[in-house]
């Protein structure tokens, strides 16, 4: 029957318009408001037991709760669907309830009289029997182990969601199944949630039911006496017995569903069904029938007993005992039978299955910080580095690739490590409940709190509180939470080895992308004239410097053109820098016209030059105590500049560009070395430093 009623076109096109609910909202009104016929009622009230028995089975049958999803939604349809046909009872009982017990249809009636015998005391008993049982028992017995199961699922979702994060980037399972088990952690958490709710349904529902019954009994008397002019005994009878076959006719399908709420909660989620766990679980052990059939036979032949009844269920427990106990002898057999497994494959080989690839870019956090990269915690960190990821992918020109987070228990409890190819780049301390005010180099004022260093500019701050932001902020501190410390971390991080993140992959993707509108030329260039091995090189040169590789076509246009001549990825970077001098200079002076610069004297340039010849090209070394004193002059020099607010650029021959940009790299962060070359024509110098006037004496 439900089959059919969901596969015709009428419900087909009730969930195509979106109608279901609504229907069923005015049908449920029209019967608090029109007054019904009472055959209709019959229908009615058989179609409310019928809902109520289909759900309590439902409920029994179903392996796991979140199988049954849709059950507190249900309950709620189920209890306005008795409220309404309550109010629509009443309505033809009072009318009506004059004309006999027939009045108010066949089912009431026979409720009536046939349930309790048309005695309207035994009824009256019976009913508040039910309502006892449902209120008292079922239902707040429910609604606490739904309150409880709640609390309980809410409080243990961010370890479930860690455990699901733990196995995935552990290769235990995969993203589908990880996206299953999410999906089942949060659907869980809402419906026990829902189910909190639905239990107060229930309650109100028994509570109403008991209302409506004397509301009914007095109603009922005052309108016979007054109104049909009825003697007060034959209102009684016939208004109460009416009256109370209407509510057992509620209260009956009211415990079902109550039970069926409680079966819901009360239930585990295991691979079988509650009455394969019941026989399983009550009668896997035929000891406790053995003891149970002893005591019971012990009591049926003590003279006086209802020997008969103690003895048969006795027996019957002894036998039921004699059964389990044969049926486990015959599962050892079998299991004795059967085939050993084969014995384990000793020094079994290796696979690359065994070989676990190591993250390309990785956060672990101590435990302390999980709640910040848990979204059920309002965690922000996780939209803070998917931002940083789509700033970084757009500034470098390729896709950085995703931050695999996990929890780390051997780091301490608010500290955090980032990670590339598994070797440890960064790492700090922070406290996900306090801010960190940073201290720009001009404070007017001193902040309590816990003095420390920023992880990314090395500056001098303090965790303070969040009452104390607008403080901070007066006195002149920069003022930052938790999750922008690491998301300010990680971008500093990769934006200083962006070299270590570009692969072979990542070249060969952007030449896909290049492809799409330059055929010819990615064609022509790799892998003809340059292997792709040349052309990754080159790339992971210039983001060793913080030059993006966003305009692939030139960067391209310029190997195709002098990688016939030359396969040396050092001279070709330099070409390819003059190629981007102008992108380069922007980069460092912004829209300036004019470019400040430090140069090297003429005689400390010479030697420098004379050494890289003598190397034949190759390699280059300086005397000790000359490098020492460039270095200490540089750093002046550099020093005046940052101190100035202006950027920091050493200017030099295109021959030596390679070399100094690999000598003051380690210990002058922040120092440009650009070459002759790479200087657009049309940008003014200004010449503000030179480094040699005494360091080549002595």
């Amino acid at each position: 029957m439900a089959a059919t009623l969901t596969g015709s076109p009428f419900v087909t096109n009730l969930q195509r318009w979106g109608l279901g609910a609504p229907v069923l909202l005015i049908a449920m009104l029209a019967m608090m408001v029109v007054p019904l016929p009472p055959l209709l009622l019959d229908v009615l009230f058989t179609f409310n037991i019928s809902l109520a028995l289909v759900v309590l089975l439902a409920s029994i049958y179903a392996k796991r709760p979140l199988d049954f999803a849709a059950f507190p939604t249900l309950l709620l349809i189920a209890t306005l669907l008795r409220l309404a046909l309550n109010i629509a009872s009443t309505r033809v009982v009072l009318l009506h309830g004059h004309a006999g017990p027939g009045a108010a249809g066949k089912v009431i009636e026979a409720f009536g009289d046939f349930v309790v015998g048309g005695n309207f005391a035994v009824g009256f008993v019976v009913f508040a029997i039910l309502v006892i049982i449902n209120f008292v028992v079922v239902t707040k017995g429910a609604g606490r182990i739904s309150e409880v199961s709640a609390r309980f699922t809410l409080d243990a979702m961010p370890g479930k969601q860690m455990a699901i994060d733990a196995d995935l980037n552990a290769g235990i399972i995969g993203q589908e199944e990880a996206r299953k088990r999410r999906q089942e952690v949060a659907g869980e958490a809402d419906f026990y949630g829902a189910m909190d709710g639905a239990s107060k349904f229930v309650r109100g529902d028994a509570i109403a039911g008991l209302l409506i019954l004397f509301i009914n009994i007095i109603g009922g008397l005052i309108i016979g006496m007054v109104q049909y002019h009825m003697a007060a005994a034959d209102a009684a009878k016939v208004f109460t017995l009416l009256t109370i076959g209407d509510g057992l006719v509620a209260q009956v399908p009211a415990l079902l569903l109550a039970v069926a709420a409680a079966f819901m909660v009360t239930r585990t989620s295991t691979a079988s069904d509650m009455g394969e766990q019941i026989v399983s679980q009550l009668f896997e052990n035929p000891k406790s029938l053995i003891v149970t059939g002893g005591v019971l036979v012990g009591m049926g032949l003590i003279p006086g007993m209802p020997n008969f009844a103690f003895l048969s269920m006795g027996s019957l427990a002894l036998g039921g005992a004699w059964w389990t106990n044969e049926r486990a002898k015959q599962k050892k057999a079998q299991q004795a039978e059967a085939p050993p497994p084969p014995p384990p494959v000793e020094n079994a080989e290796l696979s690359w299955d065994d070989v676990l690839p190591t993250d390309a870019l990785g956060l672990e956090v101590g435990y302390r910080l999980i709640p910040l990269v848990d979204r059920n915690q309002n965690g922000q960190l996780l939209g803070r580095l998917r931002g940083v990821r789509k700033k970084l992918s757009q500034e470098l020109g390729f896709l950085v690739p995703a931050v695999h987070i996990r929890d780390n228990l051997d780091l301490e409890a608010n500290q955090y490590r980032l990670t590339i190819h598994g070797a440890i780049i960064g790492q700090s301390a922070i406290y996900p409940d306090k801010e960190l005010a940073i201290n720009p180099g001009q404070v007017y004022g001193q902040l309590r709190g816990t003095v420390t260093r920023d992880p990314v500019f090395d500056l001098e701050a303090v965790w303070i509180g969040p009452d104390q932001r607008e403080q901070a902020q007066a006195l002149g501190y920069t003022v930052v939470d938790a999750s922008t410390v690491i998301a300010t971390h990680l971008s500093q991080v990769v934006q200083d080895n962006a070299q270590a993140l570009l692969g072979h992959e990542e070249a060969q993707k952007l030449l896909d992308g290049l492809k799409k509108t330059n055929q010819r030329l990615v064609e022509d260039l790799i892998p003809k004239l340059l292997p792709l091995s040349v052309l990754v090189k080159v790339l992971q040169n210039l983001l060793s410097e913080h030059v993006p590789v966003r305009d692939i076509r030139s960067i391209l246009e310029v190997l195709a053109e002098y990688g016939p001549r030359n396969q040396d990825t050092g001279f070709l970077t330099g070409q390819v820098r003059a190629a981007l001098g102008r992108l380069i200079v922007q980069q460092i002076n912004g829209s300036n016209a004019e470019l400040p610069v430090i140069t090297l004297d003429f005689s400390l340039e010479r030697i420098l030059q004379q050494s890289l010849e003598t190397m034949s090209n190759t390699a280059m070394t300086l005397e000790p105590n000359l490098a020492n004193r460039m270095l200490l002059a540089l750093r002046d020099a550099h020093t005046q500049r940052e101190a100035a607010g202006q950027p920091s650029v050493l200017l030099v021959a295109d021959g030596l560009r390679d070399f100094l940009a690999r000598f003051a790299r380690p210990a002058l962060k922040g120092l440009h070395v650009l070459g002759f070359n790479e200087v657009p024509s049309d940008t003014q110098i200004r010449i503000v430093a030179t480094v040699g006037d005494s360091t080549n004496r002595g």
